[in-house]
């Protein structure tokens, strides 16, 4: 299989795991100009799955390193099976939650509460389970970037003021609960494999992408419970079915699919990287995701496009705390 051998290459993998991360939720505005977002998660948990699929066969299967995709899955423990499984589930509730508040509220308000949440006590679990890097720049570095996601927080308020959501409470709410829920899925996972030795796993163990193969089942079989509850019950607006579903177009699925795809592909890079680079560090910079969701929502959909210089300004300082958190992050783990 496919394994990462410096820190460095890691490094990269957290980035273009923190670009994924924080840009699939542009397919679930581009789909929402016609499409609910729970008939846009049934794609979206498609294409999660199905992208495990062909990583397993393919980096999964190839080169000489570690246990091939086939090989692997068939020696995994029981226990370890569960962990990444219940670690699907967690992450399918949490993610639930936040794409009803991005329809709610948006993703300027979504992703910086929500997935900033998930940040701070993901850094916490992670680091104090299987600690590495230096804490003190590792949690200072945390810190920059929870005051970056509060000035965006700050920026998002005085840019809505006037606006008129009576869902916006609503938003909020589904948005902490879901940073709450979203920050023990990757423990679950990360314990389902040998963080210290990809190359020559310990037995009854998983590889990355069994692990990620095995998430994504839970993701899809517990999206039939979680999904279809929000679809009778709905959060806002009339309930949905799977006629709707099953009717949309076809170019409009692919969205949700492509969505899924790019969220899986940061994915399994952060699980990847932990090897090298160690979960705690992996899944902080992951987790910048909430400054790519505001880059995109601030240039490409102008969702600030009326603000006065005091939201410019706290989007300016908010950029600079989250490059230089990140470079903190970085460093805490090339000691």
């Amino acid at each position: 299989m496919f394994i990462i051998e410096n820190y460095s290459l890691a490094i990269l993998f957290c980035f273009i795991t923190m670009l994924c991360w924080g840009s699939w939720g542009n397919t679930q505005k581009l789909a929402g100009k016609t499409w609910r977002y729970e008939l846009f998660y049934w794609d979206y948990t498609i294409g999660i799955l199905v992208f495990a699929v062909i990583m397993a066969f393919t980096l999964g299967s190839i080169g000489s390193s570690g246990r091939g995709f086939l090989a692997d899955i068939q020696q995994v423990e029981g226990k370890h099976v569960l962990s990444a499984f219940i670690g699907g589930v967690i992450f399918n509730a949490s993610n639930i939650l936040l794409s009803a508040s991005v329809s709610i509220a948006g993703m300027a308000v979504a992703f910086p509460l929500g997935v900033g949440l998930a940040l701070v006590l993901g850094v916490f679990i992670n680091y104090f389970s299987t600690p590495k890097g230096d804490p003190v720049l590792l949690f200072v570095g945390v810190a920059l970037i929870v005051i970056a996601i509060i000035c965006n927080g700050i920026a998002s308020g005085k840019n809505s003021k006037g606006k008129s959501n009576p869902n916006a409470k609503k938003g909020i709410l589904l948005a902490a609960a879901a940073g709450i829920l979203m920050s023990f899925f990757y423990r679950f996972v990360a314990s389902a494999m040998d963080l210290n030795n990809f190359e020559y796993p310990t037995d009854g163990v998983a590889t990355p992408y069994t692990a990620f193969f095995i998430f994504a089942v839970g993701i899809f079989i517990s999206n039939f419970l979680f999904n279809t509850l929000v679809m009778r019950r709905p959060f806002v607006g009339e309930k949905v079915n799977y006629n709707q579903y099953f009717s949309g177009k076809f170019s409009t699925h692919l969205v949700g699919v492509f969505g899924g795809c790019v969220w899986a592909l940061g994915t399994l890079f952060s699980y990847i990287a932990a090897g090298k680079a160690g979960a705690p560090i992996s899944y902080a910079l992951g987790q910048g995701a909430p400054m790519i969701a505001a880059f995109w929502g601030l240039f490409i959909w102008k969702e600030f496009i009326k603000g006065d210089k005091s939201v410019n300004r706290l989007l300016a300082i908010m950029f600079l705390l989250f490059i230089a958190g990140l470079s903190l992050i970085v460093l805490s783990g090339g000691n």
